[in-house]
């Protein structure tokens, strides 16, 4: 309770607030001089909000020798910190880790299980959220609009690109809704969060490829993916 009562008052603040999603959305580090920059506030101030959301633990910082003698820059980066504003407190970590275990324990049924759940809740995410039932009559921008809303309401942080030409779709992921439990089965988690996505993308469009290019968990800076569309 006192943790969540410390976030509270932290992201209270408007900057601050700002400043914690802009570094999950941007998915890089950044310097005190960076944060200024981008939200026209002197760099003293910057730090100031950079240092109080390192004191609860969304932000951690390092300093990096610059080569050129004198002081060492300090870079920020978001932590891998979960908000959790629950009253009371709710462990929904510790129940995902139960139920991921569960699924491992099943062996192969149960792998295919989890996959097939995380596309089912992908299609019905999208179903619920764009409250439209024909979505042959949506243009591909607006079922791009939808899976850009849906997805950011997730936490996932998306960027959507089009290519006509090519019939495809590629994207990137940039702050991974499932990263607290992926030490737990990255494979695992990783996979079930690509049917999660294709279930996404397959309630508004025919049956699509979807191809894993990049990933963060294996040291790349996001997660990047080529959706290869049927009937565009």
């Amino acid at each position: 309770m006192e943790q969540t009562l410390r976030i509270t008052s932290v992201l209270s603040d408007p900057t601050r607030f700002n400043i914690y999603q802009y570094l999950i959305k941007e998915h890089k580090e950044v310097n005190v001089n960076t944060i200024a920059n981008e939200f026209d506030i002197h760099p003293n101030v910057a730090r100031l909000h950079l240092s109080k959301l390192e004191d609860i633990h969304l932000v951690e910082s390092y300093s990096e020798k610059t080569g050129r003698g004198g002081r060492p820059s300090r870079l920020y980066r978001l932590s891998d910190e979960v908000v959790d504003m629950h009253f009371p407190h709710r462990d929904y970590k510790l129940f995902s880790s139960i139920a991921l275990e569960s699924f491992v324990e099943l062996g192969e049924p149960g792998r295919q299980a989890l996959y097939q759940t995380g596309y089912k809740y992908g299609v019905e995410i999208v179903e619920h959220y764009k409250h439209i039932p024909a979505s042959a009559e949506l243009s591909i921008e607006q079922k791009l609009t939808i899976l850009q809303d849906a997805s950011t309401m997730l936490g996932m942080y998306p960027e959507f690109h089009y290519n006509e030409k090519a019939g495809s779709v590629s994207f990137e992921i940039n702050n991974c809704p499932f990263k607290e439990i992926v030490n737990k089965n990255q494979t695992m988690v990783c996979r079930m969060h690509h049917a999660f996505l294709k279930g996404m993308f397959e309630a508004l469009f025919d049956e699509i490829e979807l191809i894993e290019t990049e990933n963060m968990f294996s040291g790349c800076e996001n997660c990047t993916y080529l959706a290869k569309l049927s009937i565009v």
